[in-house]
């Protein structure tokens, strides 16, 4: 049999133009966030950690009747010890966020599992886990006190500002149709001739808001609120911080933040899965 020589492509493997330039491509992501089960260095048998195991097995039978039955399990009365087992029950999972009023909020390991706290300085004033596609007091506060339209004047534009203005007359017919629960639209920037001006004007037009989310996956998603109602700011990073897509979209809740319904149910099993390893 005669063996056939195949080319080698890559970084490195082509020979240097006339001009100096060389191959280059994007890199790949090295890291994908995977689920792993907890490890707990507690005795979970302890007298002590009775408020913790009350709290796991609410927690379970909270997953199990998901989403009929969707109750906020209070974490703030647990000692030192016992808040540390459920540190280690739950671990933290890819969505992390902040919210006004010293709002702070983790997604555990077990997709569609939330650990809500307020701060008051570096003073944790209520802690407490809720199942579920996103927490309440994210959407609740997303938008409170958000304006209901963008502001299209078109007097004293910017230098440079191209086609800012016809995506926001697009966004405000897009935000006087929505309804919640309805399908999200989205404007893909990446895709668009956009000068820095551009992006800048819709920065300003659209304002910031108190929520910013952070999907930590392939890669990251950076997910900010912005002031005017139901407008959010996607922008999807590779593993190297590069900006690979930036996107506006009109919704209660992008998708990328939400957990699903089969996520939870997976939960459920894994939960299950702990519980008859440590308990």
């Amino acid at each position: 049999m005669t063996s056939i020589p195949l080319p080698i492509f890559g970084q490195g493997s082509q020979p240097a133009e006339e001009d100096g330039a060389e191959l280059d491509y994007l890199t790949m992501p090295e890291e994908m966030a995977i689920y792993r089960m907890p490890q707990i260095s507690s005795d979970l048998k302890a007298p002590e950690l009775a408020p913790a195991r009350a709290v796991a097995e609410c927690l379970q039978q909270a997953l199990l009747a998901y989403p009929e039955v969707m109750p906020v399990i209070d974490l703030t009365g647990l000692d030192s010890a016992n808040r540390a087992f459920i540190d280690e029950l739950l671990g933290e999972g890819e969505v992390s966020a902040l919210g006004a009023g010293g709002l702070r909020v983790q997604e555990s390991v077990l997709a569609g599992v939330w650990r809500s706290q307020q701060l008051e300085g570096q003073q944790v004033i209520a802690d407490c886990l809720e199942v579920g596609v996103i927490p309440q007091a994210l959407l609740q506060s997303a938008f409170a006190g958000a304006a209901a339209q963008v502001e299209t004047d078109i007097v004293n534009l910017p230098e440079g500002v191209m086609n800012a203005l016809p995506l926001l007359a697009e966004l405000n017919a897009k935000i006087a149709e929505y309804r919640p629960g309805t399908e999200a639209h989205v404007i893909n920037l990446s895709l668009l001739p956009q000068t820095e001006q551009d992006l800048a004007l819709l920065e300003q037009r659209l304002g910031k808001g108190p929520v910013t989310i952070l999907s930590r996956g392939y890669g990251n998603c950076r997910i900010t609120a912005t002031a005017t109602r139901n407008v959010w700011w996607v922008r999807y990073f590779n593993s190297q911080d590069t900006l690979i897509l930036n996107t506006l979209e009109v919704s209660d809740m992008p998708n990328v933040a939400c957990a699903s319904s089969e996520d939870i149910a997976d939960s459920a099993q894994r939960l299950e899965e702990i519980l008859k390893v440590y308990l």
